[in-house]
């Protein structure tokens, strides 16, 4: 026995010999236990970097921008093209002159030092964005400031020649966004600004490059005034121009979008009535923004159609069915879906668009009745019931009586029973199962 056990300790001793020697020709060496849990050493370059930093901000304090996508107080961006990102340190003083300021750090990753600052006149810097606007390796800086408590505020736009930082570009604005509505590999920067001539509302411009310096588009008229506007995102016309989405707050309980693209050169807004004076549709009563809802890449506009009324005892509200359209360059529209929507419980259900006109939906405690109105014959017709399951019986209360699952999550069950009518218009397990779905917040929305 004595002899196995001698045998098995010289089988580990020249296994590990082995593995000794596989280590060091792999270049790997035996670390102590101290070494494996010491905290890791900071490069020197980010210890100059720092050290740099340090002397910069003396007196100074850190500023992080108020909006946008670019909030953090050290920001990277490449401005000169050479491969290395510059570091953009975003501060302010109690100074009247001058408050605000941005240094701007360069190196090569070994060494850092302040290349430039740039100094700027208000309260905050509202938003700051990076995009490459006219032809070359590197990307200009596009800095909005608040310089006073009003809505106006000032934007300039930065691009780094030899080693400095030139402005060539300085305006007003309420909102902006940086897009490529001409889809030539270089941004434009959409600006929004109260319109002198009409105090109520505001109007849009576009600022590019063409022949090397940045020139202005014509003025086009949105249908609000800019301190209502909601939300601004880039999109997609149904044709596949880009467009940019304006989504104003008209009164407490509407919405109004305006859809700007780039046309034969010209920064127009597509869906501007001349009729109305307003956009092509106002939606009331619900907050619904543009969305790509059947995901073909172009967004679609909410427009609402009242439900006919079926007994619903627990509401009085008018309830709808949405009905979404796309936009195509000349303004004509491209009906998409149709949707019932219940924010509350944060989910939708896709309707056939033959009976959306006709559709009526009534709150039955955790469930939801709908049906068809017959106007002529004043009477209606079950079509299914929707169940919202929460309890500790709720997945087999989702398959009694004939019901389906169409969803379920870990606290929640939905489950549909269909009537006999329902087979006249294709309702079936499956079809009700691809035409549910989560209402899912767009944390991307594109809103500055």
């Amino acid at each position: 026995m004595l002899k196995g056990v001698m045998t098995a300790v010289n089988r580990i001793r020249v296994f590990a010999a082995a593995l000794a020697v596989i280590l060091l020709l792999s270049g790997c060496s035996f670390r102590t236990v101290n070494d494996l849990y010491s905290l890791p050493k900071r490069s020197e370059g980010y210890t100059n970097l720092q050290s740099e930093m340090e002397s910069a901000m003396s007196g100074w304090e850190y500023a992080a921008p108020l909006s946008g996508e670019h909030q953090q107080t050290l920001q990277t961006a490449d401005l000169d093209g050479d491969g290395y990102n510059e570091y953009l340190l975003f501060a302010k003083s109690n100074s009247a002159e001058e408050p605000l300021r941005i240094f701007i750090f360069s190196g090569d990753g070994e060494e850092y030092w302040l290349q430039d600052t740039i100094e700027c006149i208000g309260s905050s810097f509202d938003q700051v964005a990076y995009a490459r606007i006219n032809p070359g390796k590197g990307l200009q800086l596009i800095v909005g400031h608040q310089v006073s408590d009003q809505v106006l505020k000032s934007m300039s736009v930065y691009q780094m020649v030899d080693g400095q930082m030139e402005r060539i570009l300085s305006t007003n604005y309420s909102r902006l966004l940086c897009s490529d509505l001409d889809r030539n590999g270089l941004s434009e920067v959409f600006v929004i600004h109260p319109n002198v001539e009409n105090a109520g509302n505001c109007v849009a411009e576009l600022y590019g490059s063409k022949n090397g310096t940045i020139q202005r588009s014509q003025e086009v008229a949105l249908s609000a005034s800019a301190d209502s506007i909601k939300r601004i995102v880039l999109g997609k016309l149904n044709d596949g121009v880009a467009a940019v989405y304006v989504a104003s707050g008209l009164d407490e309980n509407a919405i109004i979008t305006d859809v700007c693209a780039l046309l034969d050169g010209q920064l127009t807004n597509v869906s501007l009535s001349a009729e109305s004076g307003t956009s092509v549709q106002t939606i009331r009563n619900y907050y619904v923004y543009a969305d790509d809802i059947d995901g073909d890449g172009a967004l679609e506009l909410p427009s609402l159609i009242s439900l006919a009324s079926a007994g619903n005892a627990e509401t009085d509200e008018t309830q709808y069915v949405i009905r979404w359209y796309a936009l195509n360059a000349d303004g004509t529209t491209v009906d998409k879906m149709y949707t019932y929507h219940n924010f509350v419980g944060r989910w939708y259900l896709q309707v056939d668009a033959r009976i959306a006109g006709d559709l009526t939906a009534a709150q039955r405690g955790n469930s939801y009745e709908f049906g068809l109105w017959d106007g002529e014959n004043q009477r209606g017709q079950k079509l299914m019931t929707l169940y919202v399951l929460t309890g500790q019986r709720r997945e087999e209360q989702a398959v009694e009586d004939n019901r389906f699952v169409v969803y379920k999550n870990e606290s929640t069950v939905y489950a549909v029973k269909l009537e006999v009518a329902s087979a006249a218009y294709g309702m079936t397990q499956e079809s009700l199962i691809e035409s549910f779905h989560l209402i899912v917040d767009d944390w991307n929305s594109g809103m500055m």
